[in-house]
């Protein structure tokens, strides 16, 4: 006898969907200027990837308001200077935040406003749509 499998079957009805079939050509030629390439659709793809990683965005969150040593990220973070700077290191590549040297001190703060935008209408969406209780 075969073994059951552990697959359930995709339900393709859990969405709406229309049930008359009419395009509205005047709104999907409109549209499409909008529609990203395939390229500019991986760009934002590994953009938004290296925003999936819960560390990264707890440091974004961290640096937020204002710019921080790696010193400093650490002890806030309950993590290694080493795991943050790793984290950070990644951060860095996406061009996500930026760095600057005093000393032997190293501060980290976001790249730019858009990246503080960025993070700051998400952390507002998500208060909207998971309100905090206390």
């Amino acid at each position: 006898m075969p073994a059951k499998s552990k697959t359930q079957p995709i339900k393709t009805d859990d969405a709406p969907n229309c049930e008359i079939h009419l395009v509205h050509l005047d709104k999907v030629v409109a549209c499409q200027s909008e529609i990203f390439s395939p390229k500019q659709a991986q760009q934002m793809a590994d953009f938004f990837a290296v925003l999936s990683d819960p560390h990264r965005l707890r440091l974004i969150s961290a640096l937020a308001g204002q710019e921080l040593c790696v010193c400093d990220l650490a002890v806030a973070m309950k993590m290694s200077d080493s795991a943050v700077s790793h984290q950070l290191r990644i951060l860095r590549s996406a061009r996500l935040v930026t760095y600057r040297k005093e000393g032997r001190n190293v501060y980290y703060s976001l790249a730019d406003e858009h990246i503080v935008n960025l993070y700051r209408e998400v952390a507002n969406h998500l208060k909207e749509v998971y309100p905090q209780t206390s």
